[in-house]
């Protein structure tokens, strides 16, 4: 029509030609759902022709009439404002199937009256009686009611609210003008999901919901239900709450159970995404009704038999909570904790199931309405008669009828019944819950009609103010006071403070299941729930698996939630120390777990010690090994003048007698904790004694041979080999071996080390090498210098003399060059301490041998065979 660039559109110029456009909309060449609508249209005109064109009523005034029956309230009064009531007194709709051959029915309630629920619509009268005789709120107004059933069913929920907007007058158009005599404002209903369809309804008049009741957290939502608002805390809080009280006893393994309902869907909804953050498992979650056919509920009733949770938490009405546990009664499971919220946990008629003792769940605070339980009881048999609805509660509570022949299995009441001894749930006023809850919205729609009549503080009267329904809605968004000590007032969304009670089902003295309140829980907006007390008489476990034990982790279950687990001991060398440990976790290098692997403790650190058994074993040999030679010098002192101590050169045997010390005594360097000094010095000390060791046989050796040689016809081998000779060749041998060592100190060194590898479980205390070539060079100069003496001792093994010294040094290199042969692939294959006894070993071994091969049996001829230490027994050859 107009040209906008940004449009992308130009100017019409006139050329447009409808006809030839080619559309959905044009096309008529297929006319199928556009002959429906034509039929249907041309079905309802000749339906209003036969109603309105009677040859009858031809002439008639213009008017509009309800085309149904109008419902009859259960309790009605007139007022200058009046109050809907929708309350569910009975909990079945009557259904009854129409085949076009009768004129339909309202749909009406049937089944057993509730006489709870009609203890809170009295509240309601109570507070409206209240109200129209307080002086302070609304003064010269009286306010009215319409109090309807709705036995929580929609399609009477939906007629109720349909009713209460257009009024009870039969004619509600004459001459252009509305009638007025719609409700400004209602309270109720018992459900959410009829809550919902009233709320739907009332949001085009504009006229405000109040409910004590509905508690589903998608009425919170304006867009869908901007006129509602509720007195009661939203499921959300609930939800929040009842995982907070699951989590606060430890169970992780539950049943859930719902109403299939709005309230029931959304609450355990909101319930399960509360409990998944709290690491909840279910085992279940199954939805119920009470109009279910008997199979579903039995079905379901096997199902909390069967399961392994032992905790069921029941997001239910009262009405579909009693249809469940009347088919668990059947058969009562084994012991269950029930777990309920708001909507039947708080319902005395359920406290006679005695399976569901222990029950606990979530309750609307306390209250106290002053004057409240006299109005109760104070119904005169005129009352009584003049109300249906009171007149079946009579007859059920005292089991008579107030009528004759109106029951023939009832007894005519007679009169003598007294309401203040009935034990009843209209007469339950201690734990006044729901009934406050009806009592505050009453005083809240009364507040803002107050506040939209009245304006400020002046009082004007009443044919003066302007009033529209509107108005009641707008002040009820600002309503904000205190009514028996309990504070009213409403969020953005609609809804109170969510403050709850935490009860539970404990028996009395005489066996009566009773409400007792243990503790309470404040829900704030951001869902943080806080328990300021608790107490409970007894807590069960319900957990799929038990908690795993510090030293073990969970292994979930394949295929099962993660509250089902294996316990698994940790692998070796690892801790958990906490329960319920996902992982295990190393200990550092240093430590150990204990037997229980739950905690880290330092390795036990090992080292050769002088105070342990093989310490003190090799000490003793040690010292004896010292103690033996320093008796064999002895001995070769007191007789270095006889002939077989100056044959086997004086000089090179008290050298090497000295020098055995030292291998005896060095071997003391192993033992004991290592440290840098102890490292250095026990393979230093180690490999020059031994050196010098083999270099003194050797040079004895050398001697025999060059004796024997000196013996021949013109040789002067001894003078090649004298003592001088025999000294200088012991210290440069010994020298060689000196510089080796000094060679490896300098360029790397042997150093204490930690071995943190050949034992996990243990540190072990030992020298490492440093260099690997050095310390092998020592032991291969050694075993050089020990096979070589090894063969001229064999060349010289069969030397003609009656004293054979050659014989008995091959002997003690025999043994020498075995030990330390084998030596070798012990040293290596030993672990940990067992490789300085191997090495301790070796050194006394190969000492012995020498010692003993070579000195011992010169010692026996000096002390015990005297008469052989003589020159020409020496001499005598053979």
């Amino acid at each position: 029509a107009s040209s906008d660039p940004a449009a992308n559109k130009g100017m019409c110029n006139g050329t447009e030609d409808l006809k030839r456009l080619e559309n959905p909309y044009t096309e008529t060449s297929q006319l199928r759902v556009t002959n429906m609508v034509y039929k249907a249209a041309y079905a309802v005109a000749h339906a209003f022709h036969n109603a309105l064109c009677r040859k009858t009523n031809a002439g008639a005034p213009v008017q509009c009439t309800l085309q149904g029956t109008p419902r009859v309230s259960a309790f009605s009064k007139d007022g200058d404002f009046v109050i809907g009531g929708i309350f569910s007194i009975h909990y079945q709709l009557y259904t009854v199937i129409y085949n076009y051959t009768t004129k339909p029915e309202p749909p009406r309630c049937t089944g057993s009256l509730n006489s709870r629920v009609l203890r809170f619509l009295r509240t309601m009268i109570f507070a409206i009686e209240e109200i129209n005789n307080s002086s302070q709120l609304l003064p010269g107004v009286s306010l009215g009611y319409q109090i309807y059933d709705s036995c929580i069913a929609v399609p009477v929920a939906a007629h109720v609210a349909f009713q209460l907007s257009n009024g009870q007058d039969p004619v509600f158009l004459q001459g252009g003008n509305c009638s007025e005599s719609g409700v400004v404002a209602a309270v109720g209903d018992s459900g959410s999901t009829p809550s919902i369809s009233i709320s739907r309804i009332f949001r085009s008049f504009s006229i405000p919901l109040v409910s004590p009741f509905a508690t589903c957290a998608c009425l919170s939502d304006k867009q869908q239900h901007p006129t509602f608002f509720r007195t009661i805390p939203s499921d959300q809080f609930q939800a929040d709450a009842l995982a907070k009280l699951v989590k606060h006893f430890g169970w992780t393994w539950i049943g859930a159970v719902r109403s299939d309902s709005d309230y029931g869907n959304y609450g355990m909804a909101s319930f399960l995404d509360a409990a998944l953050r709290e690491g909840i498992c279910v085992e279940y979650s199954e939805a119920f009704y009470r109009t279910d056919p008997p199979s579903k509920i039995q079905r379901l009733a096997d199902v909390i038999r069967r399961s392994t949770a032992v905790v069921v938490v029941a997001f239910a009405a009262s009405g579909d909570m009693k249809v469940l546990l009347e088919e668990l009664a059947r058969d009562p499971p084994p012991p269950r904790q029930w777990i309920g919220s708001e909507g039947w946990v708080t319902d005395p008629l359920l406290m006679s199931f005695g399976f569901c003792a222990g029950a606990i769940g979530v309750a609307i605070q306390r209250a106290v309405i002053p004057g409240l339980r006299n109005f109760l009881l104070d119904l005169s048999p005129s009352d009584v008669a003049a109300s249906s609805v009171l007149t079946e509660f009579w007859e059920d509570a005292f089991n008579c009828s107030l009528t004759e022949n109106a029951y023939l299995n009832k007894r005519v009441c007679d009169g003598t019944e007294d309401i203040k001894r009935l034990e009843n749930p209209y007469t339950e006023t201690s734990q006044l819950r729901a009934s406050n809850m009806v009592y505050k919205a009453v005083y809240a729609i009364a507040h803002a009609i107050h506040n939209a009549v009245c304006e400020e503080r002046n009082l004007i009267p009443f044919s003066l103010c302007f009033f529209l329904t509107s108005q009641v809605f707008t002040e009820l968004k600002k309503v904000n006071f205190s009514k028996n000590g309990y504070h009213v007032s409403f969020d953005d969304k609609g809804d109170p403070v969510a403050f709850y009670e935490l009860v539970n089902w404990q028996r009395n003295e005489n066996g009566v299941i009773e409400l007792v309140t243990v503790g309470t829980a404040i829900v704030c907006c951001t869902g943080e729930v806080g328990i300021l007390t608790f107490s409970l008489l007894q807590v069960p476990v319900s957990v799929c698996s038990e908690s795993c034990p510090p030293g073990t982790r969970k292994v979930l279950r394949k295929g099962k939630p993660i509250c089902c687990y294996d316990c698994i001991p940790c692998p070796e060398g690892e801790i958990s120390n906490m329960t319920d440990s996902p992982d295990c976790f190393l200990c550092h290098d240093e430590f150990w777990p204990n037997p229980e692997k739950e905690a880290c403790f330092p390795k036990p650190v090992e080292f050769l010690t002088f105070d342990e058994v093989l310490g003190i074993t090799l000490v003793v040999f040690s010292v004896s090994g010292a103690c033996l030679t320093a008796a064999a010098a002895a001995v070769f002192f007191l007789h270095r003048t006889t002939p077989i101590v100056r044959a086997n050169n004086s000089e090179l045997s008290f050298l090497l007698l000295f020098s055995l010390t030292l291998c005896f005594l060095c071997s003391l360097t192993f033992i004991g904790a290592p440290s840098e000094w102890s490292c250095m010095l026990r393979h230093t000390a180690f490999g020059i004694t031994f050196v010098l060791c083999i270099s003194c046989v050797l040079g004895k050796t050398i001697v025999v041979l060059m004796a024997f040689k000196a013996t021949l016809p013109g040789s002067n081998a001894m003078k090649w080999f004298g003592p001088t000779q025999q000294r200088m060749t012991v210290m440069f041998l010994t020298l060689i071996q000196v510089i080796i060592c000094i060679i490896w100190l300098v360029v790397s060194p042997p150093f204490p080390v930690k071995n943190l590898t050949t034992y996990k479980e243990k540190i072990i205390l030992e020298c490492a090498l440093g260099s690997a070539v050095g310390f092998w060079a020592v032991l291969g100069y050694i075993g050089l210098l020990a096979v070589f003496c090894f063969v001229l001792a064999v060349l010289a093994r069969k030397l003609p003399d009656n004293f054979n010294e050659a014989k008995m040094i091959t002997f003690s290199m025999l043994i020498f060059c075995a030990v330390w042969i084998t030596f070798i692939p012990a040293y290596v294959s030993s672990p940990g301490k067992f490789t300085v006894a191997v090495e301790i070993f070796a050194i006394l071994a190969s000492s012995f041998g020498l010692i003993l091969c070579i000195f011992a049996p010169k010692c026996y001829i000096i002390l015990f065979q005297p008469e052989k230490n003589t020159k020409k027994f020496l001499m005598n050859k053979n």
